[in-house]
């Protein structure tokens, strides 16, 4: 570990509020009265169909690791053979999913709010939805991201590793949506209902092309502050 034993305290304390608020987002998420304009989300698919919710299990899991993989560093003799176990599995949750995902939800979620916010998150949503859900599952998961980007030096897998798990994951995600779809006639999200097919095939590879410049965005950033850190 580059962190000595006071960094490291602090970064358990930074994992530990990180993993609290995460949980804190998706309880509150799944706590909201149900009401008529909520319907689509607890019909087929339910949450699970939208990836706002899906990156919030991925944050959630991820914290809950560094958390357990910190408390294991610092009160454990046994440390070095469990973190031989555990650090792989944290350092591949992060470097794949969460911070490309997280990144694409808050970029993608907020640009096409400012575009024009019926695409994403209709008006009547505010109606039910509070404030501070909306921006704990599209605002504060970015800062998140770059805490945690900050404090854990990430080892990424080869690229060609990486880019596949990252794919498998963003090609089930579209089939899954696409499937809902099918089945119940409910599009995930509004931007979905009013455009073509070759409209939405266009917009699933524009997002597809997004989700793996913000994999080898958080593989560059990685590599240069931590190498950085390393010679000083």
């Amino acid at each position: 570990m580059i962190l000595g034993v006071y960094g490291q305290r602090t970064a358990t304390f930074l994992h530990v509020l990180c993993c609290l608020w995460a949980i804190f987002a998706i309880v509150g998420y799944l706590g909201l009265p149900q009401s008529a304009r909520r319907e689509k989300e607890t019909t087929y698919g339910g949450h699970w169909k939208h990836l706002t919710f899906l990156n919030q299990v991925l944050q959630a899991m991820l914290f809950v690791l560094c958390v357990v993989i910190d408390f294991v560093h610092l009160c454990s003799p046994y440390h070095e053979t469990l973190s031989a176990l555990l650090v792989p599995v944290r350092d591949f949750i992060f470097s794949v999913f969460v911070f490309p995902v997280g990144l694409f939800v808050a970029v993608v979620f907020w640009g096409l709010y400012a575009y024009d916010r019926e695409l994403v998150y209709p008006r009547e949503l505010d109606e039910v939805n509070p404030i501070w859900l909306n921006h704990s599952m599209h605002t504060t998961i970015l800062p998140l991201l770059f805490i945690e980007l900050v404090i854990c030096p990430h080892k990424y897998v080869h690229n060609a590793n990486g880019i596949l798990g990252l794919s498998v994951f963003t090609v089930t995600y579209l089939c899954w949506i696409s499937w809902v779809h099918y089945m119940s006639g409910i599009w995930a999200y509004p931007v979905l209902e009013v455009l073509s097919m070759p409209g939405k095939l266009v917009f699933f590879s524009i997002a597809y092309g997004i989700v793996i410049t913000f994999y080898f965005l958080g593989f560059l950033l990685t590599k240069r502050l931590w190498a950085r850190r390393r010679r000083q």
